[in-house]
């Protein structure tokens, strides 16, 4: 993100001069109050949201020169993890994890639900990944929430992707099922970046590192945890620095 803006149509700033660069393999928590523009920042690496100003380069690719196809083609390296997971329930979880799969099948494969060998050991690893290999042959709507968030992970890591997207992946969660933590068992040892949102109610204090910000404005830096408010970055460090309760989340999502 290179003073990165976003004002959307009816005049509402989603993102304020954001500059920030986010390392391959890093796990990225983006936290902040509802309408901090965590979601927008998140969504404008996959071009979901396209910026209004500034400069986003993605494994070297301006993101704002995509379209048509070679937007479509970017979009493969990227998984996406919604607040819903966007399962079909009426069906098996590895039927729901195959889908990943589609994009790139002949029509004829889709149209008569032909998945390849390869295809369906791949999906397969993925949910013995997130650990519910035993769900596989499970209608979807017979698993908890807890379990059903992870069929949707399976479905993004059976994507081959390198960057995930989880936009506030624990909110749909009961606190219970949230407290678990079972989001990202299996992945923190591979080379994927993960970027994820979080919203707190109520930030106490800053998060850490070695950067100050005021007024929604953006001072870029390098750790673990960005902290936004006023659609602009107010800090970025370690998780170490973050406030007890907050700093408890993120280690329970990232075991």
């Amino acid at each position: 993100f290179d003073h990165v803006s976003k004002v959307y149509p009816n005049g509402t700033v989603g993102l304020d001069d954001v500059n920030l660069t986010i390392q391959d393999g890093e796990f990225v928590a983006i936290i902040g109050r509802s309408g901090a523009g965590k979601s927008t920042l998140l969504r404008s690496v996959n071009r979901m949201h396209r910026i209004t100003s500034g400069t986003l380069m993605v494994n070297g690719i301006n993101v704002s020169t995509l379209s048509g196809k070679s937007l479509r083609r970017f979009r493969r390296g990227i998984g996406m993890v919604f607040q819903s997971f966007n399962l079909v329930t009426r069906t098996t979880v590895i039927k729901n994890v195959l889908s990943a799969c589609v994009p790139d099948m002949p029509f004829w494969r889709v149209l008569l639900g032909i998945f390849r060998r390869e295809d369906k050991m791949k999906a397969l690893e993925s949910l013995d990944k997130v650990g519910i290999l035993d769900k596989a042959y499970i209608r979807a709507d017979q698993l908890s929430g807890g379990q059903q968030q992870r069929v949707a992970l399976a479905r993004t890591l059976t994507q081959d992707p390198q960057i995930i997207l989880a936009d506030e992946p624990v909110a749909a969660l009961d606190p219970v099922t949230a407290r678990r933590g079972y989001l990202y068992h299996g992945i923190l040892a591979t080379d994927i970046t993960v970027i994820i949102t979080i919203r707190i109610n109520a930030i106490g204090g800053p998060c850490g590192g070695n950067n100050a910000i005021t007024n929604g404005k953006s001072i870029d830096s390098c750790n673990s945890i960005i902290a936004l408010a006023r659609s602009g970055l107010t800090n970025r460090g370690d998780p170490a620095g973050v406030p007890g309760a907050l700093s408890a989340v993120l280690r329970r999502l990232r075991r």
